[in-house]
Order: structure tokens, then C-alpha cells, then sequence
């Protein structure tokens, strides 16, 4: 059972969401713990902690914190990540955002489907940074690597 089971996003402190970020969130909590993949290696000659996992996501010390415990909410792993590597992809994961849902009210299809895949291309580097950042620390397949960076960019609005 390597997986996530449950997923808390600690957001305390932070500015309280748009409703698009809020549905954003929602749609990827729902589809991540419907599929995702998450192994935890083996460290120092001892097995790790088998899931499935609670995960908690926050950003403390403008570091973002994967803090991991078991279902018996034992802890199993906690790594913090310099938020450094995803400042410009999020922040152009916003901009196009943007672009979007302003497209969305004004132009064609055509223009929408251009915008949108230049948004999905943004996210699918954000996830792909989101992999090697967690290297050596967890396994993930690109699509709950996916999710995680949504998470990831609704605390960036915050943080």
C-alpha cells in the first residue's frame, strides 16, 4: 500500500483562497487520493514505514514541508523543500491561469485550447521539478506528481 491515503494542506496563516484556487484544490485532494503512487526508500539499512500515508503539505520557514506518518499517524518521514526551484513555475502557472479563465469568458476555442495547452505545459515542468526535488526522499509517478504541485501552487498563493 504505497500510497497517500489522506492529504491535509496547513494553510494557516495564509490569505484564504479565490474560489477558482479553492475548486483547484478540491479537484486534485479528490483525484490524488482516488490514484497516486507514493513509496517511501529504504534509509541506512533499515526498511521503511509501509503505507498507506497521512500527508500533510504546509510551508513553514518559506519551506515546504511533506511531514508523513503512517495510518497509525506514527511518523514515517518528514523532508523540507526550498521553495526556490518552483518560485518562476508557479508564478507562471498563475499568469497563464489568469490568461485562462479570462480567455475562458472572451475568446474563441481556438484561442482557449492555445492557452490551455501552454498551461498544461507550465504544470507538467512544475511536476517534473516536484520529482527531482523529491529524489531520494519519495518515489511519485508523474500524475500524483501532478497533483501534489497543484497543492503546492495553492500554498504558494498564500505564501
Amino acid at each position: 500500500m504505497s500510497r497517500i491515503a489522506n492529504i491535509e494542506i496547513d494553510d494557516r496563516n495564509l490569505p484564504a483562497p479565490t474560489p477558482e484556487i479553492e475548486q483547484e484544490r478540491k479537484v486534485a485532494v479528490f483525484d490524488l487520493l482516488e490514484d497516486n503512487s507514493f513509496v517511501l526508500p529504504s534509509r541506512e539499512d533499515r526498511a521503511a514505514p509501509e503505507g498507506p500515508y497521512n500527508l500533510t503539505l504546509a510551508i513553514r520557514e518559506k519551506r515546504l514541508v511533506f511531514d508523513i506518518k503512517t495510518a497509525t499517524k506514527d511518523p514515517a518521514a518528514e523532508f523540507h523543500l526550498s521553495l526556490g526551484p518552483f518560485r518562476q513555475v508557479v508564478k507562471d502557472y498563475f499568469q497563464i491561469c489568469e490568461s485562462y479563465f479570462t480567455a475562458v469568458k472572451n475568446l474563441p476555442p481556438s484561442q482557449i485550447e492555445t492557452i490551455d495547452m501552454a498551461r498544461r505545459g507550465i504544470h507538467m515542468e512544475g511536476s517534473r521539478i516536484l520529482q527531482e526535488r523529491l529524489e531520494g526522499k519519495a518515489e511519485i509517478d508523474i500524475d500524483t506528481a501532478r497533483r501534489l504541485f497543484t497543492l503546492i501552487c495553492v500554498l504558494h498563493f498564500g505564501g
